[in-house]
């Protein structure tokens, strides 16, 4: 047996480090002296320990280290979570990166920013603008959310737009010159340029340059400043329930769903007083998509999810093509809706508790 004193000089935990894991579940002592309460540890203990040190040092959350230590004899399931945790930093690190040049612009008003420079395919530029444009926000309260958000990265550009109830998210790739940059287009901004679009010229020249975004196709080009608030942390959403996989991955034949939909009653549900139809989905008994009668009695076992049924209409048709896939991760996650031969395109809609 080794005390606790002994633990922390081969693990590399201090003392109060191991008494937290061990108040916590997760490095819990062999022995506890009951007179004294001072903690002893078996040999076998020090390999965990170690680990726990070494995924504490890298901020990985409290209970993926409790599970990184329950499933340490399962090196696929701990490098799953080792993979995510980096996917986490490397994305923080990026928005760290734009988040300290805005604010050099800001300290510096006079530096001229750098300019990034995107050539993209037209076609796909259009794509990905129509597969997000419905999701702009048009509260007056929220002017940040009536805006686009165009999110430049080394080998392309990502496009965002959320109201709060639904995100939608487009990847077009492309050739990059210049650093990753996040730009807010007012949407009035980004209507011109999808009318700018309806050509027969195969590229657009996207430029950013922390206050204006512009496009430009053959001799024609749209440009306006930017909008000054701070972009939405789409981030956050993409990687919170689910992030990790969907509980359910349901390929739809989108023609059958809205007939389904149509069909359907929804349920209504109390909000602010007033009563707002809700449409209920869940799961038929070969694991495939129900639009289930709002009226009828809840199966207490069965999987639920409320959403409002005109913007699950408008992600459908965003998205477009006869076949997609819905994924489910239970009552309280968003809803995503996925075009197959497209990871990077999808929409996220807001549940509405049942």
């Amino acid at each position: 047996m080794r005390s606790i004193g002994e633990l922390a000089r081969v693990s590399g935990l201090t003392i109060s480090a191991l008494r937290f894991y061990d108040r916590s579940g997760v490095l819990v002592p062999a022995l506890v002296d009951p007179s004294t309460g001072y903690r002893w540890y078996a040999d076998d203990q020090v390999a965990p320990a170690r680990l726990v040190a070494g995924l504490r040092r890298v901020g990985m959350p409290l209970a993926e280290i409790a599970a990184a230590v329950r499933h340490r004899a399962e090196p696929a399931m701990v490098g799953r979570l080792l993979d995510g945790h980096l996917r986490r930093l490397e994305d923080g690190l990026a928005d760290a990166r734009r988040e300290l040049s805005r604010v050099r612009a800001l300290i510096d008003p006079e530096e001229n920013p750098m300019t990034t420079r995107l050539v993209l395919s037209r076609v796909d530029l259009a794509a990905a603008l129509d597969a997000v444009r419905f999701a702009v926000g048009a509260d007056p309260a929220l002017p940040m959310l009536s805006a686009v958000l165009f999110d430049a990265d080394n080998d392309g550009v990502r496009l965002i737009a959320t109201d709060r109830y639904r995100l939608a998210v487009s990847w077009v790739p492309g050739r990059v010159d210049g650093p990753g940059t996040r730009a807010l287009a007012p949407v009035a901004l980004v209507d011109r340029i999808r009318a700018l679009l309806d050509t027969d010229a195969p590229e657009a020249l996207l430029r950013l340059d922390g206050a204006s975004v512009s496009v430009s196709v053959a001799d024609d080009e749209v440009s306006d400043t930017v909008l000054p608030y701070d972009s939405p942390d789409y981030g956050r959403l993409l990687r919170g329930p689910g992030a990790d996989g969907p509980t359910y991955r349901i390929e739809v034949d989108v023609p059958a769903l809205r007939v389904a939909l149509a069909g359907a009653t929804p349920a209504l549900v109390r909000h602010e007083g007033i009563d707002m139809p809700v449409t209920v989905l869940g799961l038929d008994d070969a694991g495939g998509l129900r639009v289930l009668d709002g009226e009828a009695p809840a199966d207490p076992g069965a999987v639920r999810v409320g959403v409002n049924g005109r913007y699950l209409l408008d992600a459908l048709d965003a998205a477009g093509g006869g076949q997609l896939v819905l994924e489910l991760d239970g009552p309280i996650a968003p809803l995503a809706v996925r075009r197959p031969d497209d990871a990077d395109a999808f929409s996220l809609l807001m549940p509405i508790r049942l």
